[in-house]
């Protein structure tokens, strides 16, 4: 591509960021003057995709550094230019933190435990729910500003430290960018499930306070993992086609990238039923609430529309694929595999939209005083234009990494890298 044409893709892309974001900032800004939750939700969402997407691109560099894996190295420097998207996430994340800290009395518009005047479902006010007195002590603003700005703090500062020693090696060639690597991802990954687990707990989970589950982080794991492996598959052959990965990218590394897709399309499965089985079991109104309204309408008793979207998790999200990356030719034939990558994209969409928006809606004079907010709603819109705004951003901070000549196509001093070239099933 000459350089005209990588100049007019960058302003195509700062262009869409620039207008996604604008529309989805005026919505944050009509949201707080008239306490309509519904932009900030839709603001969450489209932020939360492709931050999944990219804490499970660090997992994976990280997972590869430490088993030391043969076949990995050509893919890995794929991830690792997605990993410059890092900053710009936290960067798009902070006006949702800005309202908390400075939005005055719509400080609690999204997380509504900030403000202690805001009423539950229960007829009271935050102030004076046992459940948040119990949990005030992680539950309290500047806490939870700190640990949010610490989770990007991880994210940033491993994903920096993840690239530098790989583009580093490809100048010198010193064998102790290789030990480093495995010794900072040896540390990194703990440090990092730390970090997505509290912050799959912070964002999405306290959103309903009063609910709590001790499986949701892995839950947000596999989900970002699943969608990274997604996002890698789609990468890869889209370089192939454009020849960059030629006689590099072979159909054994596409094996390997469907096999582990098919892995964590299992691990969901298994952790989102678990999750959903001992909530089940036990059936503890202060936990069971959650699924409630995700399945039926409370006043009524009858079906909601949240019902369907349950059931397109499960045959879309977990079925589906499952069966479809049991047969050798889908993971090993480019179109085949692309379909499914772009299938399991759409619904984690669909899944990080069922965990977010839902949430209880306080309905005076309803017969439970609460119910499922809509399944199609002015957050869709907002969280539409946002999704497109920060992706056209950080695909921009990719396109950059790449083009930057900071690194070799593949890391070609790599002790591995020969091992990966000759890769094959």
């Amino acid at each position: 591509m000459s350089e005209v044409a990588k100049k007019d893709t960058d302003l195509k892309l700062l262009a869409g960021a620039v207008l996604g974001l604008a529309i989805g900032l005026v919505g944050l800004f009509l949201g707080l003057s008239s306490g309509d939750k519904a932009p900030f939700l839709g603001w969450l969402w489209g932020c939360s995709f492709w931050l999944s997407i990219a804490i499970g691109l660090l997992m994976l560099v990280m997972i590869f550094r430490v088993f030391n894996s043969r076949w990995t190295p050509v893919v890995r420097r794929q991830l690792e230019h997605g990993l410059a998207a890092f900053p710009w996430l936290g960067l798009c994340f902070a006006p949702l933190l800005l309202v908390a800290l400075f939005g005055g009395d719509n400080a609690g518009i999204l997380w509504s435990w900030i403000n202690p005047d805001s009423p539950t479902v229960d007829g009271i006010t935050v102030a004076t729910d046992v459940l948040h007195q119990k949990k005030a002590g992680y539950l309290n603003l500047y806490f939870f500003s700190l640990r949010i700005i610490l989770y990007f703090a991880v994210f940033c500062g491993l994903s920096y430290w993840m690239r530098r020693v790989s583009f580093t090696q490809d100048q010198d060639g010193d064998p102790k960018w290789t030990h480093l690597g495995m010794k900072v991802s040896a540390i990194g990954i703990p440090a990092t499930a730390l970090a997505l687990t509290f912050g799959a707990f912070d964002m999405f989970m306290s959103l309903e306070y009063q609910w709590f589950s001790t499986m949701y982080g892995v839950w947000f794991f596999s989900s970002g993992i699943r969608a990274a492996l997604a996002i890698t598959i789609l990468g890869c052959l889209f370089l192939l086609k454009k020849g960059t990965l030629s006689g590099i990218y072979k159909p054994a590394h596409q094996y390997d990238l469907a096999c582990l897709s098919l892995a964590f399309t299992v691990f969901w499965a298994y952790i989102s039923f678990s999750q959903y089985f001992l909530i089940y079991s036990a059936n503890i109104p202060e936990e069971t609430f959650w699924y409630n309204i995700r399945e039926i309408n409370p006043n009524t008793g009858e079906t909601s529309a949240w019902f369907w979207v349950s059931m397109g998790l499960i045959f879309g999200h977990f079925f589906f694929p499952f069966l479809y990356l049991l047969f050798y030719k889908n993971k090993i034939n480019g179109r085949r595999i692309a379909f499914i990558a772009l299938w399991i994209l759409v619904f984690h969409l669909l899944d990080l939209y069922w965990n977010i928006i839902p949430g209880r809606e306080i309905v005076p004079g309803a017969y439970v005083g609460y119910e499922a907010r809509p399944v199609l709603g002015f957050h869709l819109f907002w969280g539409i234009s946002t999704l497109i705004g920060v992706g056209c951003l950080c695909v921009r901070a990719v396109r950059q990494s790449f083009n930057s000549n900071v690194a070799e196509l593949i890391p070609v001093r790599d002790p591995r890298i020969l091992d990966s070239l000759n890769h094959h099933e």
